[in-house]
């Protein structure tokens, strides 16, 4: 059995999640939630979204109910059944909830990677001192 390499200074990654939370705390919007809004976008419909996100249609409707609760205001427009079967679209708040989060993300991404570079160059200069 292969052991995994020893870590070093040159391949130490840092990872970091972001997510919403209602003013008590409870309950919470993550990336898994806005993955799945952006999918319902692709996929016309929340169970295709579900399906392609590998969740429950039962786990997707939760994620958005919560959503909206914490929220406040509605995610989705659904439209059961009909010829072609029903359809959910984001609601124009959801869309602009859903490019708020994306740049919000952005700048997390480039503001951490620039300090995580700062971090790093910290650790060198210190190792380079021994």
């Amino acid at each position: 059995m292969d052991k995994p390499p020893r870590p070093s200074k040159t391949n130490v990654f840092l990872n970091y999640k972001i997510w919403l939370s209602g003013l008590t705390g409870n309950g919470l919007i993550e990336d898994e939630t806005f993955g799945l809004m952006e999918k319902i976008v692709e996929k016309g419909t929340l169970k295709a979204a579900a399906d392609e996100a590998g969740m429950s249609y039962r786990k997707a409707w939760g994620k958005i109910r919560s959503a909206e609760e914490i929220l406040g205001y509605a995610l989705l427009d659904k439209h059961r059944g009909g010829k072609d079967g029903g359809n959910s679209s984001l609601t124009p708040a959801a869309f602009k909830l859903l490019e708020a989060y994306r740049a919000l993300q952005q700048q997390f991404d480039d503001s951490v990677e620039h300090a995580f570079n700062t971090f790093k160059e910290s650790i060198k200069k210190s190792t380079d001192d021994k």
